[in-house]
């Protein structure tokens, strides 16, 4: 009997012993210097009820665990899924030997109460059932008093909801992490010991340095693209920081906006890797690499990996991703170490310190590495800009050396010439004499040969008329021949008449010779005007205007252009038509050099109908006419202002339109060779516009004919 009660007894001192054991007494060795997690000898009970909180409650039926976030169970099963509610209570006291307060902080993804014995110490949030009202917060910044009494075994209780985040789907274990330490370690700056406000106070600080390091390469950069628009690598570098300050800042504001912690970090997160995208582009462009599958794979990687945010947690997939990207420059680094052993050797040797660093992350997260490597991620974020812009400053370096180098060199190449090129100025300023002479010479020349060609055209129009002249004469010299013999005659007949002594029949007779005598001096007249015309066409114009009967002119010009026409060319024929304005009366004008004109374009007119005629188009009738009329002037003020149109029309194949634009360029001709000078229309376009201040118009239709408009003020 005495044996059991031993037994008993000894089984009753273990159970109080163990009960014993999961009071955590905090002792000043244990938080004096350092920050302790509460993570063991924890109870939880999922559902809500504030009863939960009294020190009082009897909570021997929950389940008891021990984890470092205490959401999870053993760090793997989840307790409070999203939305739900979970109280937490744990057994605390404080040991004699605390002679400070004692402070809490906490890490949480959602929104939590503290209670201390019931009582209500710290409300981080809003907690809630209904989604509606929570209000999710995350006080990792801040430290927490812990109001404990010395020697007291008091209960601790956490009232907590998790974050009920849309995304990441496939991640969100939900997150509540408590630590206690000392209130002089909370106010120490030394970050070993004082490792959760200290340490996170550096963490921003170096995200801070960070963004005035990159704010103030950006505004360099982009400076030297806009001054320098041409080299577009500065553009593209600054564009990379562009997206690297918005990162950073986008983390700043992570820790004062944590109710949106999936946005925020999805935000930040994606631009990060289009800064590093871009920069990957960078080093393609540095490195005179084309575009190649690897970076496209890499860039493809890039966008999924932003997609997939939506599924898996941010903070893990970024680093995978970084993994390829360092990767790709290592290759690229690697692939062009022979052209530029420079850029490569930075390069490379960035990636691979980028390369391990971000590897030992991917171990940390995973928890197989120990010490707390995250607060390089700054850093590491700007290894990468930071050795790019040291060699694009050693790249615009070398490139002003070589600019100095070249600048010296062709400043010695100039002394070394100056002298040559002083030598011969002289030679040339000699030769340029001798060429001024000879050019000057040859100008004279095309000004005589100009005058020549002038004046051979002239002849030639005047050679067209050859035959018509002498047509034209002959006329009136058959006329004073018949009439001359006529009056021999009739001589003959008054002195037989004289001798008979009929004196009335004498004077019949002598009246009829003195009609003969005025006709021989009508037509002697008339042959001595053809005469003088042509000899008026053939000199030099004095370019002097004088009233001048213009249908007169143009009828005279067309009936010699077409006899002269028919007598080299017998089987010629056309129809002349012309339809004269009688009412125009005399215009101003310089009768030779108007002639000129008319005749060259009823020449050209008879030309074309001649060169169609002959290519035997049945039912074909060559016709010219000549019209002219008086109509208002473009532009004119009132009734009084009035031109004189003369239009010369033929009905041949017309002027194609594609040399329409040409034919009043000098020496433009469509004549075979020989048979044209091409300065026909130019001369007669210079005499209408510049001689007259008219204007030489022309109106064609394929295969119907040109119609030439000359108009002139009247």
């Amino acid at each position: 009997m005495k044996h059991i009660l031993y037994i008993i007894g000894f089984l009753l001192s273990l159970t109080i012993f163990s009960q014993e054991d999961k009071v955590l007494v905090i002792s000043d060795s244990t938080v004096a210097d350092n920050w302790m997690i509460l993570g063991m000898d924890w109870r939880f009970q999922k559902g809500d009820n504030i009863l939960w909180a009294n020190p009082e409650f009897d909570d021997s039926t929950w389940n008891e665990f021990s984890s470092n976030n205490l959401n999870l169970i053993d760090g793997k099963n989840v307790i409070a899924d999203r939305g739900e509610i979970v109280w937490l209570r744990k057994r605390i006291m404080a040991d004699q030997s605390l002679n400070d307060a004692l402070v809490l902080n906490i890490f949480q993804e959602g929104a939590s109460e503290i209670y201390l014995d019931g009582k209500l110490i710290h409300q981080l949030g809003s907690v809630s059932s209904n989604k509606d009202e929570v209000i999710y917060h995350n006080p990792f910044s801040q430290v927490l008093h812990l109001p404990l009494e010395i020697g007291k075994e008091q209960i601790l209780a956490v009232r907590f909801v998790n974050a009920q985040y849309k995304y990441p789907i496939y991640y969100h274990n939900g997150l509540i992490r408590i630590y206690i330490s000392s209130l002089r370690n909370a106010n120490s700056t030394d970050v070993v010991k004082n490792k959760r406000v200290a340490f996170f106070q550096q963490y921003v600080n170096s995200y801070y340095i960070s963004l005035g390091l990159a704010i103030l390469m950006f505004i360099i950069f982009l400076s030297f693209f806009i001054f320098f628009p041409k080299e577009k690598i500065n553009g593209y570098f600054a564009a990379s920081l562009l997206f690297l300050i918005l990162f950073t800042l986008g983390v700043l504001s992570f820790y004062h906006n944590t109710g949106t912690y999936f946005w925020l970090t999805f935000y930040y997160d994606t631009c990060i890797l289009i800064s590093s995208l871009i920069l990957l582009f960078c080093f393609y462009k540095i490195l005179e690499q084309p575009i190649d599958l690897v970076f496209k794979a890499i860039s493809f990687l890039c966008f999924s990996t932003i997609g997939c945010y939506f599924l898996y947690d941010p903070e893990q997939l970024g680093p995978i991703w970084t993994i390829f990207y360092c990767a790709g420059i290592i290759r690229l680094s690697l692939k062009s170490w022979n052209k530029n052993k420079v850029a490569s050797f930075l390069f490379l040797s960035t990636s691979c310190i980028n390369l391990v660093f971000w590897t030992l992350m991917i171990c940390w997260y995973m928890g197989l590495v120990d010490q707390r490597i995250d607060k390089f991620i700054p850093f590491s974020f700007m290894l990468v800009p930071v050795v790019l812009a040291i060699y694009l400053g050693y790249a615009f370096g070398k490139r002003s050396q070589d600019l100095r180098l070249n600048l010296n060199r062709v400043q010695e190449l100039s002394k070394e010439k100056e002298s040559i090129l002083s030598e011969q100025k002289d030679t040339l300023e000699q030769q340029v004499k001798e060429r001024t002479s000879e050019l000057n010479q040859s100008l004279e020349e095309l000004k005589t040969t100009q005058s020549q060609l002038i004046q051979s055209e002239k002849m030639a129009s005047l050679g067209e008329l050859t035959a018509g002249i002498a047509h034209e004469i002959q006329n009136p010299l058959n006329f004073v021949n018949n009439f001359s013999e006529v009056s021999n005659e009739l001589v003959d007949e008054m002195n037989e008449e004289l001798d008979k002594g009929d004196l009335e029949e004498v004077k019949a007779i002598s009246l009829d010779i003195k009609q003969n005598l005025e006709k021989i001096n009508h037509h002697g007249k008339r042959a001595d005007n053809i005469v003088k015309g042509m000899l008026q066409h053939s000199r030099s114009s004095s370019g002097t205007k004088e009233p001048t009967d213009i249908n007169a002119l143009a009828d005279e010009y067309l009936r010699l252009a077409y006899h002269g026409l028919r007598a080299k060319d017998k089987s010629f024929n056309a129809e002349l038509i012309t339809d004269f304005d009688e009412n125009i009366g005399k215009v101003n004008i310089v009768p030779q050099d108007m002639g000129r004109v008319i005749l060259n374009l009823i020449t050209n007119a008879f030309y074309a109908v001649n060169e169609k005629a002959n290519s035997d188009i049945e039912g074909y009738k060559p016709t010219v006419k000549i019209t002219s009329k008086r109509t208002p002037l473009l532009g004119g003020v009132g009734g009084g202002s009035q031109s004189v149109q003369i239009s010369i029309s033929d009905n041949g194949n017309g002027i194609p339109k594609e040399i329409v634009e040409k034919i009043f360029q000098p020496f433009f001709t469509t004549k075979p060779t020989g048979q044209g000078t091409g300065l026909g229309l130019s001369m007669s376009y210079d005499i209408v516009t510049k001689g007259h201040d008219g204007k030489l118009k022309v109106e064609t239709t394929k295969n119907k004919g040109t119609t030439f408009i000359i108009e002139l003020p009247n």
